[in-house]
């Protein structure tokens, strides 16, 4: 046996790999295509980001931001929030993104369920309209999971506000603990899980970051 029958064959095993990894990703790209072409169905979608962890307002207004990007309408109900600075408002109101916040604060704040309750009629009114109108592409219900776990809306008139809105017009919920019903009535929910939050280990709620 030579010194050349003891070296390795690095390049067939590389090969190899290689081929394998070749068929690996044809496989997937095959089933990904097939998946494309099954998905042939066009509607208004309602999407719900809930669960425990940060970052669900932040992905809501992420699809906002997304819509707006590609051309369409979108406008923004915020509930169980605060009239302090907030960094999406400031800069999709420059992309003519409508707002309406109802601008209460947190509960353990207000400390004033009718008052909260009124806040929450007057800017779930304003939500109504902007659910009835065709030409909004897409509407952002932040928070809104809050109104029904505190019995502020009853859930009746969202589910009917939902159905009956335009065919093409999406809609996205955002808020911990959203009901059964919505997430039945949901085409894609999302859970936001938390691992660690900063807040925990007594850092501050920061600007850019946080709000």
């Amino acid at each position: 046996m030579t010194e050349n029958d003891k070296t390795p064959n690095t390049g067939s095993s590389e090969q190899t790999s290689q081929q394998r990894h070749k068929q690996r990703q044809q496989k997937l790209q095959q089933h990904v295509q097939q998946g494309i072409a099954k998905a042939t169905a066009e509607k208004g979608l309602l999407l719900i980001i809930t669960g425990n962890g940060k970052g669900k307002s932040t992905s809501g207004f992420g699809t906002v931001a997304r819509a707006v990007g590609h051309g369409l309408t979108a406008a923004v109900v915020q509930f169980i929030k605060g009239s302090w600075d907030c960094g999406e408002r400031n800069l999709l109101e420059q992309h003519q993104v409508e707002f309406a916040v109802m601008a209460t604060g947190f509960t353990w704040d207000t400390q004033d369920k009718a008052g909260d309750i009124a806040a929450a009629e007057q800017v779930w009114a304003r939500a109504e309209q902007m659910l009835a109108d065709p030409a909004i592409d897409l509407v952002l219900l932040d928070e809104l999971t809050y109104m029904v776990s505190y019995h502020y809306i009853a859930l009746e008139r969202i589910v009917k506000a939902l159905q009956n809105r335009p065919a093409s017009q999406h809609v996205v919920i955002t808020g911990r603990s959203c009901h059964r019903t919505l997430i039945e009535m949901a085409d894609t929910v999302s859970e936001v899980q938390v691992v660690k939050h900063a807040f925990d280990a007594g850092i501050k709620a920061q600007r850019g970051i946080d709000w």
